[in-house]
């Protein structure tokens, strides 16, 4: 009697249980700061999507810039820092009279390549006095937002640094082969589907996406020395991707001061010409309890199994620091 065979979906369950793995691990580093950020919400800290500030006069704009750069935030993740958001916080606060500075606080590993450049080139667009707070971490487009502001503070213990572009490709075909999954593809020009998750990537390939990675990173390499007033040859030896406590950033001339928050806000009203302790107005950049609840309810908590294919597909450059 012929060994009966289990249905297809049974036979398939492994392969994809392997896909979503896989993408589990890509995306690790786009979800890895939600939990700080519901804390924050939780505890109250700030009004949800607006702008909290108390008295009248003369302020110091606090724009937040929390977890991975993305050029927009959806529903796989909602507690990225959402670029549009932010560029919308920097143009309010440049229109806004009051504001006499601006202190970005960057807690941030980095993320898009153009995400990081369209916060950068909105900030160089305000004609008031610009400062950094760095936190836990400013790190690679995090830094690349940072680095043209008047003044950088950052706690002795701030991971900053890692100037660099990273692009990563996953590559399922050694499991589709393991599977018995084949695909077909079928194309205009040797190059239309170069990343595709389907194949390997040829050597040939990989030459051309090196040149592509190696322009960017020029590009960051200039915007740094220009920005920190650093000798090209000095940044480029830095920018080997390696991160930097506090204590060596300001070594290295990445940064301008050791300190914290506090000391960052009083160098803002120092530079914004506000005397005594300055008033503030603070933007959020997270979505509201009923935005949040409005997404729930409008989909699964999951990533559909279209989503994770999409997303895997994707041949992004980053400005981020790899690191979990």
């Amino acid at each position: 009697m012929a060994e009966q065979q289990p249905p297809r979906g049974a036979r398939m369950a492994p392969f994809w249980g392997t896909v979503l793995a896989v993408a589990a691990g890509a995306l690790l580093p786009f979800l890895a700061c939600g939990g700080v950020l519901a804390a924050m919400l939780a505890a109250g800290r700030i009004v949800p999507g607006a702008a909290r500030s108390v008295g009248s006069g003369p302020a110091v704009a606090i724009i937040h810039v929390r977890g991975v750069i993305l050029s927009s935030a959806g529903a796989l993740d909602s507690s990225a820092a959402n670029a549009q958001t932010i560029i919308k916080h920097i143009r309010d606060a440049a229109k806004n009279a009051d504001v006499r500075a601006i202190l970005l606080r960057v807690e941030s590993p980095g993320g898009s390549v153009v995400a990081s450049d369209e916060i950068y080139h909105a900030l160089n667009q305000v004609d008031k006095p610009l400062v950094v707070s760095m936190g836990e971490l400013a790190a690679s487009g995090g830094y690349y937002i940072s680095a043209n502001a008047d003044w950088i503070v950052a706690t002795p213990n701030t991971l900053t640094g890692s100037i660099g572009v990273i692009s990563e490709f996953i590559s399922l075909e050694g499991l589709l082969n393991d599977y018995g999954v084949s695909a077909t593809t079928i194309a205009t020009g040797k190059r239309k589907d170069f990343g595709s998750m389907f194949r390997n990537m040829t050597a040939d390939e990989k030459v051309y996406w090196q040149a592509t990675v190696d322009e960017i990173f020029a590009s960051f390499v200039d915007l740094v020395a220009a920005g920190r007033k650093l000798p090209r040859a000095q940044v480029q030896a830095l920018a080997d991707g390696s991160v930097y406590t506090g204590r060596q950033a300001l070594a290295n001339g990445l940064v301008d001061e050791l300190g914290y928050e506090q000391e960052a806000l009083r160098k803002a009203a120092e530079l914004g010409g506000i005397t005594g302790d300055p008033r503030t107005i603070e933007y959020s950049d997270e979505p509201s309890w009923l935005q949040l609840l409005q997404g729930l309810s409008g989909r699964s908590a999951l990533p559909s199994r279209a989503e994770v294919l999409s997303l895997l597909s994707v041949p992004a450059l980053q400005m981020r620091w790899a690191a979990p």
